[in-house]
Order: structure tokens, then C-alpha cells, then sequence
């Protein structure tokens, strides 16, 4: 493999455990706000995001590469209403997508074509992750002011359940 492109996504392996923990911290922002199925959903991307990050991992193992795990830094944001995690969120995700583009760029320079390929699922996984934030962010500006529409959307929230990442089911 590239040395860039091994060492992109190397990066990418601690970027995804910081995304899970960076969503961590948004669970616990709604979960001491009362609205437990806010909290379940961003419970739900805590062990999508690890998902995504174990993915990484075991394509690294599958190409010889050497995995190096750094420290993962703090989530350092505090929010004063319900819209700012799922603003934040959406940036996030935003965030996520242009390091995935990244790793394709490098991949691509260096006709890694099994690595383009691989990255498929991930690109399409970006497009979903972006599109749910932005639902999450319109749902929450029409309603999040109608307390019974709030408990609405949160009991909506509290139905997500956990499913393994497809890749993860043939590692």
C-alpha cells in the first residue's frame, strides 16, 4: 500500500474514535436534558462511528500495514439549547466526508484501486450520515419549540436500534 494512503487512513482509524466519542458527549448532553431518545440515537452512532474505525482497522491488517493509535482528544463543546449538538453534528459529518474524500484522492494518485474500492461503501455511508443530520436539524427548527412535538420526536429517536456495519459482518 501507499505510504500516504496507509497513513491517511491510519488517521482516519482515530478520526472515527473520536467521532464515537465526540457523539458520546452529545448522548450525554440529551440524556441530562431528559430527552433519552436524542440520547439513544447519538448511542447508536457512538457504536456506528467505533464500526467505521474497526472497518479501517481490519483493512489495515488485511494489507500488512502497521496500526498506530493515538490518544483521542476531548470533546470540547457545550450547548445551550437542542438544535447546537445536531448543528455540530452535521459539521461533523461534513467534516468526515472531506477526510474520506482525502484518503480517495491519495488512493486515486497512487492507483490504489482495491483502496477506491474499498472506500465506496464509506462514501455512500457519508452521504447517509449527512443526510440524516440535516433531517435531524429541519425536524428539530419545524417542532423542537412544541413540547409535545419535542416528546414526539424524541420517542421517534428512542425506536433507533443498532445494526452492525455491513463490512464488519464478513471481517
Amino acid at each position: 500500500m501507499d505510504p500516504k494512503v496507509s497513513a491517511l487512513i491510519n488517521q482516519q482509524i482515530n478520526k472515527e474514535l473520536f467521532s464515537a466519542y465526540l457523539y458520546l458527549s452529545f448522548a450525554d448532553y440529551y440524556k441530562e436534558e431528559g430527552l433519552d431518545g436524542y440520547a439513544n440515537w447519538y448511542m447508536v452512532q457512538v457504536q456506528e462511528e467505533r464500526d467505521h474505525a474497526l472497518i479501517f482497522r481490519n483493512y489495515m491488517h488485511a494489507n500488512n500495514e502497521h496500526i498506530e493509535l493515538d490518544a483521542i482528544e476531548k470533546p470540547d463543546m457545550t450547548f445551550t439549547d437542542h438544535l447546537q449538538p445536531l448543528e455540530a453534528g452535521l459539521e461533523h459529518e461534513k467534516y468526515v466526508t472531506s477526510l474520506i474524500n482525502g484518503i480517495y484522492t491519495a488512493a486515486e494518485e497512487a492507483h490504489d484501486y482495491r483502496t477506491m474500492q474499498f472506500l465506496q461503501w464509506f462514501i455512500q455511508e457519508q452521504g447517509e450520515e449527512e443526510e440524516n443530520a440535516q433531517d435531524m436539524i429541519a425536524k428539530m427548527k419545524l417542532f423542537g419549540g412544541d413540547a409535545k412535538a419535542l416528546y414526539d420526536l424524541d420517542q421517534e429517536y428512542a425506536g433507533r436500534a443498532y445494526t452492525q456495519a455491513s463490512p464488519l459482518t464478513t471481517a
